[in-house]
């Protein structure tokens, strides 16, 4: 008899829990089967959102070095600012700035491709520095390039026997010899160029040296457009040896400057421009074709 009301008193309970849990869901809940792990409590950590000068920064990156990826993107940044500035970026940053501003990438690479250059006098200012050419047998040529530029004229194109400070300043000295002295002269951070044997002959001559900022070689765009020009047809030139180079160097040299005319120059020629001639209102007396490296460099040149 004892167990059986116990029994009754267990069923009683049982359907008062339940039917207090079914009228207040809420407050009361019906615990049954077995007990249930709590979740793990994820604490999210939110960081403070770069500033708007950071994505514009990134995007412009971006738009001047348009065949690198986010990797370099995020060096490049990190170089200019991290001391400067105490900011720094990630590459999966950077990448997330690139994949959500395509559209602001590409109108502002457009944007610098049709800028034009501020107009500047003669001699203000050249930019000089170094490509390579690798020849027949695997060894890499060094060579020089000095453009004025105003005119964009090829002061300067040689091959080096060595990457020595005094050689660079050689050729230097010989194209200011021959053209004048400019006010400044702009290169990279390269550590010939950063050497103090260098720097003092500049100051003892009384040039200016300006270095460009680290990973920024737009800053030198005149050199670095024209080694562009060099590098497309000198990469389907085949070149046997030092003297072959040199004379390759000559013959491109005066279709640079005296035969293909530049878009930023008005069609006139950089050779046109630094003797201040405009072919469209003197008009020219000869006319000779022009045609070197198996047709790689062709064109008429105009005998003013």
């Amino acid at each position: 008899m004892f167990l059986f009301f116990r029994w009754l008193k267990a069923v009683c309970m049982h359907w008062l829990r339940s039917l207090i849990a079914f009228l207040f869901p809420s407050k009361y809940r019906l615990k049954s089967g077995w007990r249930k792990a709590e979740p793990d409590k994820k604490t999210f950590y939110r960081r403070q959102p770069k500033p708007a000068w950071v994505i514009q920064e990134v995007i412009r990156l971006k738009a001047l070095m348009a065949e690198v990826g986010c990797r370099k993107i995020a060096d490049a940044f990190n170089r200019r600012f991290a001391l400067s500035k105490q900011m720094t970026v990630s590459k999966t940053y950077a990448n997330d700035v690139i994949r959500k501003h395509k559209y602001e990438i590409q109108i502002l690479r457009k944007k610098i491709k049709n800028r034009r250059p501020k107009p500047v006098p003669v001699n203000l200012a050249w930019g000089l520095d170094l490509t390579g050419k690798t020849d027949t047998q695997g060894n890499l040529k060094h060579i020089v390039g000095i453009v004025e530029h105003k005119s964009r004229q090829s002061l300067s194109l040689s091959a080096l026997k060595d990457k020595a400070s005094i050689t660079i300043l050689r050729h230097l000295l010989d194209a200011v010899e021959l053209y004048g002295k400019p006010k400044s002269l702009r290169t990279d951070n390269e550590a010939i160029f950063n050497s103090w044997f260098f720097r003092f002959n500049l100051w003892f001559i009384g040039i200016r040296h300006q270095r460009i900022d680290k990973c920024c070689p737009w800053q030198n765009g005149r050199i670095e457009r024209f080694f562009g020009t060099l590098k497309e047809k000198l990469d389907q030139w085949q070149v046997n040896g030092s003297e072959q180079l040199e004379g390759a160097l000559v013959q491109f040299r005066f279709w640079y400057n005296h035969v293909r005319p530049h878009q930023n120059l008005d069609g006139r020629t950089p050779a046109e421009v630094w003797s201040g001639i405009d072919v469209f209102t003197k008009g020219h007396k000869e006319e000779y074709w022009f045609e070197a490296w198996d047709g790689l460099l062709t064109g008429f040149y105009l005998k003013l």
